[in-house]
């Protein structure tokens, strides 16, 4: 079985890293140009992959599917470049957001169609013989 919620988890704490780092910056330079960066890096790097980390922990019948394959190859580049891609358009080259924007997009339509199969029975639930997030 592929880890997928510690991978989410490792990729989420370098965008957390990264985000930190520029609020940092910004808030001692009294600069905020990066502000947008900054937000996407917490909001798409930190939370959603550390939210899909933490669904993949509590949920591992997730992660057992076609589709957290599908799911992971497109939001784990895209959480990591879609913001960076927000920089690179700060400096008036867009195409890069024009890709990972929508990769993002998809990735997130993919987890919510993996959820929906666990939920509605496509896919077996794993036997609940111990708790989902116990260490």
């Amino acid at each position: 079985m592929k880890r997928y919620d510690l991978i989410y988890l490792f990729l989420a704490s370098l965008c957390l890293i990264g985000g930190v780092y520029i609020g940092m910056r910004m808030g001692f330079r009294h600069d905020y140009t990066l502000l947008p960066v900054h937000v996407h890096l917490n909001l798409i790097g930190w939370t959603s992959l550390a939210l899909f980390g933490l669904s993949y922990r509590a949920f591992p019948e997730l992660g057992e599917t076609r589709l957290a394959a599908i799911h992971f190859w497109l939001s784990a580049p895209s959480g990591l470049l879609f913001p960076l891609s927000i920089y690179i358009a700060m400096q008036e080259v867009r195409w890069p957001s024009l890709v990972f924007a929508p990769m993002w997009f998809f990735g997130v339509l993919v987890f919510a169609l993996n959820i929906g199969r666990v939920l509605f029975g496509r896919v077996q639930a794993a036997p609940e013989s111990k708790p989902a997030l116990s260490l």
